[in-house]
């Protein structure tokens, strides 16, 4: 079943929650990001491909080595968030996208809009964060 979302489509709380309309609207939105990020990631290899000459200049050298770590840092993220992207997508055609791996309650609107690849509601990872913070200070 395809479905055409009008061009100013939001979802709604008055619609019912994860309705094709919303499912399509957040499929949408994660393939653009996900778009987004192998774009980056191919920029980001072709620079790193283009600077990987020896700088002549210990100071060039150096601030060249501490520029391509970084850029190797923010390929590595995106990598991992591109994979939780593809567990988004997957979420969404098995039906579980939008509600939380825990209470399996609604995760919210407001919030998959802010952060389409979150799998807890917000009161569940809340608990989780209170929890690494008694285990991090304990």
């Amino acid at each position: 079943m395809t479905v055409t979302l009008p061009p100013d489509y939001k979802p709604s709380v008055k619609e019912k929650f994860m309705n094709p309309m919303q499912q399509e609207y957040f499929r949408q939105k994660l393939n653009s990001w996900r778009t987004e990020l192998l774009v980056e990631a191919n920029e980001t290899r072709n620079h790193l491909q283009e600077t990987s000459s020896l700088e002549p200049d210990i100071a060039d050298r150096a601030s060249a080595e501490a520029e391509r770590s970084l850029e190797l840092r923010t390929r590595d993220r995106a990598r991992k968030l591109i994979g939780k992207i593809d567990d988004a997508l997957a979420r969404i055609e098995e039906g579980s996208y939008g509600y939380c791996e825990e209470t399996e309650e609604p995760i919210g609107l407001k919030r998959l809009d802010a952060r389409p690849i979150a799998t807890l509601s917000l009161e569940a990872q809340e608990r989780h964060e209170r929890m690494e913070k008694i285990q991090r200070d304990g």
